[in-house]
């Protein structure tokens, strides 16, 4: 039982810090290219840091998550040469759905208000990342094959909805985050959507290069 423990304990951290580098990596190359090629910041620093915070909270739940079976039939360890295959390859991948985003917002909508640009990403960016968790979380096929914790599910739900909410309230306005009207959310679910599928796929062609996945 405390070898299944800490086998558990050690996968969910693996989890986070892959979560963590991807992610990371994936959005610094978006705001770079973005704030090169667009006439205004993608996102502010409050916005960047109020966003960071959401996708924190449902990171939090984590540590309560389920671990596929098979991870558990066989000691890990950290390996930094793998962390940074992971990086190399998940992070541009994210990355190419945020310049997706923005190319949908500048030339389908014709979107040149800063405002409402940094509001659609700011939501994109919670949803898009809460729903990687679940990609990334395990090897196998999310949702289907692979159950997470309900904590998981719950926290990921709840703060996809926060994210997409914080522009009607006080918060949203105090960094600088207006209202958006419907047809956005096409584009924050859509693109989100789209991400997943791609990742799936993505993910079967990392395991077959490099033999694991978390």
């Amino acid at each position: 039982m405390v070898l299944q423990n800490g086998r558990r304990t050690f996968a969910n951290l693996m989890k986070y810090i892959k979560m963590a580098v991807s992610f990371n990596f994936g959005e610094v190359m978006s705001v770079i290219i973005a704030s090169v090629l667009l006439p205004f910041l993608p996102e502010t620093p409050i916005q960047l840091l109020v966003e960071s915070l959401l996708y924190d909270f449902g990171q939090m739940t984590i540590p309560f998550d389920n671990v596929d079976k098979e991870y558990l039939q066989e000691p890990k360890k950290l390996d930094i040469k793998d962390l940074k295959h992971f990086m190399l390859f998940m992070g541009p991948l994210s990355s190419i759905f945020d310049m997706l985003v923005f190319a949908s917002l500048w030339f389908t909508f014709g979107l040149r208000e800063a405002a409402v640009f940094q509001t659609v990403w700011f939501s994109y960016s919670i949803v898009s990342n809460l729903a990687g968790m679940h990609i990334i979380r395990t090897a196998k096929t999310p949702f289907v094959q692979s159950k997470a914790n309900k904590m998981v599910y719950f926290s990921s739900i709840l703060l996809s909805i926060i994210g997409i909410l914080v522009p009607y309230t006080f918060l949203g306005k105090a960094i600088g985050l207006v209202p958006v009207t419907l047809n956005y959310l096409s584009v924050i679910l859509g693109v989100t959507f789209l991400y997943c599928i791609v990742a799936i796929f993505a993910k079967k062609i990392y395991i077959k290069k490099y033999g694991n996945w978390i």
